[in-house]
C-alpha cells in the first residue's frame, strides 16, 4: 500500500478506478473539491474515516497537509510487460523524490511509454514523489528493475540505448529518438558512471551556451521527452501518404 495525500492525487487514483483501502479526512474539512472527492469515492463504494482535529497533521508526510489522504495498492509493472516503443526513460541512481517525480509526470505529459528506476533511485512510491508526479503515477507504466536486465530487455526488441553526458557524442536533438530508443539519466550530482555508459550504444548531450555546468535531471528528461514528442509529431505531418484516399 502507498499514502496519496490531497484530493488531486486521490481523484487521479479514482479516475482509473483504482484499489483504495480508504480515504481519510479531517472532520472540519468543508471546500469543494474535498467535497467532490469524498461523493467519488463514496459512489466507488471506499471506506472513508472522518479524523479528529490535528491527526491527519500527525500521519502525513507533506509539512503542510491537506486535510484529505487515502490509502491505496501500489501499482505493480513487471520488466516482462514493457515494450520497446517509442521512448523509453531509466533513471539510475536518480535520488531526488521531486526530480523522479517531475520526470514521470513530463513522461506522461509527452508520451513516453514507460518509465525505468534502476540502481539506488528513490522509491517511485515515495510520498514526495508521488506528490510531484501530480496522479502521472497511475497513467505511465513505471518499473524498477536493475540496470543491466533493463538494458538486455530493450535491446533484444531492437532498441537503441543512449546515455546523457554534458559532453556527448551528439545533440539529442539530432539523433532519431522515433526509433525504439532508451534514454538513460544520472544521478543529480554525478551523472551516469563508467559502468553504466559503457553498457549503452552512444551517448547525447544537451548544448548550453550559458555558463551553467549542468541541467537538473528533471529539466534534462524533460527536454528529451519533448524533443521526442515533437520528432513524432514532425514525422505524422510529413510522411508520405499510403493510399490515394489520404491525398
Amino acid at each position: 500500500m502507498c499514502v496519496l495525500e490531497g484530493p488531486d492525487l486521490i481523484n487521479a487514483a479514482l479516475d482509473v478506478a483504482h484499489e483504495f483501502e480508504a480515504i481519510y479526512v479531517d472532520e472540519r474539512a468543508e471546500s469543494a473539491s474535498i467535497v467532490d472527492t469524498l461523493q467519488r469515492g463514496e459512489r466507488r463504494g471506499v471506506r472513508i474515516f472522518r479524523l479528529g482535529e490535528g491527526v491527519i497533521a500527525k500521519i502525513a508526510d507533506a509539512q503542510s497537509p491537506q486535510p484529505i489522504l487515502a490509502s491505496v495498492r501500489m501499482v505493480r509493472h513487471e520488466l516482462s510487460s514493457l515494450v520497446a516503443q517509442g521512448l523509453v526513460l531509466v533513471l539510475h541512481d536518480v535520488r531526488d523524490p521531486g526530480n523522479v517525480g517531475t520526470i514521470i509526470r513530463s513522461a506522461d505529459a509527452a508520451g513516453v511509454s514507460c518509465v525505468v528506476l534502476t540502481g539506488q533511485s528513490v522509491d517511485p512510491f515515495n510520498p514526495k514523489t508521488l506528490r510531484a508526479t501530480a496522479g502521472s503515477i497511475f497513467h505511465v507504466p513505471v518499473v524498477v528493475a536493475t540496470l543491466e536486465e533493463t538494458i538486455d530487455h530493450f535491446r533484444t526488441q531492437g532498441a537503441t540505448i543512449f546515455a546523457t553526458l554534458i559532453n556527448g557524442e551528439e545533440s539529442f536533438r539530432h539523433v532519431d529518438l522515433n526509433h525504439p530508443s532508451v534514454v538513460l539519466i544520472g544521478n543529480e550530482a554525478a551523472g551516469l558512471d563508467e559502468h553504466a555508459v559503457a553498457m549503452c550504444d552512444a551517448s547525447i548531450t544537451i548544448p548550453m551556451t550559458g555558463r551553467s555546468e549542468s541541467l537538473n535531471a528533471g529539466v534534462a528528461a524533460s527536454l528529451v521527452c519533448f524533443e521526442a514528442l515533437y520528432q513524432r509529431q514532425d514525422a505524422t505531418e510529413h510522411r508520405v501518404p499510403r493510399s490515394l484516399e489520404e491525398l
